[in-house]
């Protein structure tokens, strides 16, 4: 059966979906393993998310992998993320990157463990639990899969905990930028799209809806980055919907965070506008490719990053010290 170590590898399910005449009816599923509990596991299929109760496993496998990202590939992206979302308070441990923002999001609190902390392993995560503890804050650890998978390990022997798994999606500025950005309904087709250097007010209150708060230290994360746009879309002067673009990792990379439309306005189509000029301000900036990070529980993101031509390239799980 599987172990918590599988979790980021391709995995192969051979599920029981039925009972005829007597004899069980089995289904096979392929895909990345983003979560595993005493009850289910989730897999990353071609098909979208699925959840599988063990309950339903007859057999399952770690398989080789296909066009896996090389680690460098990896790291590369991590450090352009990282880069994209920068947290005021940082440190180090060797290559490891430590992280703090007032708590405003996992992504700006918490340690990225690539590269080599320059001591043992047990030894570096003593250390970030130290540095978070000094902080007054609980010690958090992003793990890209499978990369820091031996990291994972060592924190499964602490006892610590899982948040739901988040995939780092990628894809070609060509392939996004080809994708129409049209198809609201006729009374959204007015809507206005700007991009700016600066969030608005009412740019800041939609995130701050959505994050939970602001506080300072989130400005920082927000704004400090050399290349970065926000859009605004407005219709009939009121603003539906936002996002963020930033260019990183030596101008390769447009990151895309923060598409978030109001209740009222979704289903319109206004998110795959705002990707869509961002995507071509990032274009016009040099970019080549572009990513994001969403839950891989966000059904909804998940689809419409499909449909846009995103896929994953690997996937990363928010580790948290028990107390």
């Amino acid at each position: 059966m599987l172990r918590q170590q599988d979790v980021g590898h391709r995995i192969v399910v051979r599920r029981i979906v039925g009972i005829r005449e007597g004899r069980p009816q089995f289904s096979d599923a392929l895909g990345e393993l983003v979560e595993l509990s005493e009850t289910h596991l989730t897999l990353a299929t071609a098909q979208g998310p699925l959840r599988v109760p063990v309950a339903q496993v007859h057999r399952a496998k770690r398989v080789p992998p296909t066009r896996r990202p090389t680690a460098a590939a990896v790291v590369a992206l991590e450090r352009a993320a990282d880069e994209a979302w920068p947290a005021p308070t940082r440190g180090r441990l060797g290559d490891w990157l430590l992280r703090s923002a007032e708590g405003w999001t996992g992504r700006a609190n918490s340690a990225l463990p690539i590269g080599d902390p320059d001591r043992p392993l047990a030894a570096a995560v003593d250390a970030v639990e130290r540095w978070y503890a000094e902080l007054g804050q609980p010690a958090l650890i992003n793990t890209p899969l499978p990369l820091a998978a031996p990291v994972g390990a060592e924190l499964d022997s602490r006892g610590w905990g899982t948040r739901p798994p988040t995939l780092v999606q990628t894809a070609p500025l060509p392939l996004l930028a080809s994708t129409p950005a049209t198809g609201q309904a006729d009374g959204w087709a007015s809507a206005v799209v700007e991009l700016t250097t600066a969030p608005s007010d009412e740019w800041l209150a939609i995130a701050a809806g959505r994050k939970g708060g602001l506080p300072d230290a989130a400005r920082h994360v927000l704004t400090a980055v050399d290349q970065v746009r926000f859009a605004h879309v407005y219709a009939d002067k009121a603003l539906v919907a936002v996002g963020r673009g930033t260019v990183t990792g030596q101008g390769r990379w447009l990151g895309l965070s923060l598409i978030e439309v109001v209740p009222a306005a979704r289903r319109q189509g206004l998110a795959r506008r705002v990707i869509h000029e961002l995507v071509s301000w990032g274009a016009s900036s040099g970019a080549t490719h572009a990513f994001l990070q969403v839950e891989q529980r966000n059904a909804a993101a998940v689809a419409l990053y499909q449909r846009l031509g995103l896929v994953t390239h690997h996937t990363y799980l928010t580790r948290v010290a028990s107390n």
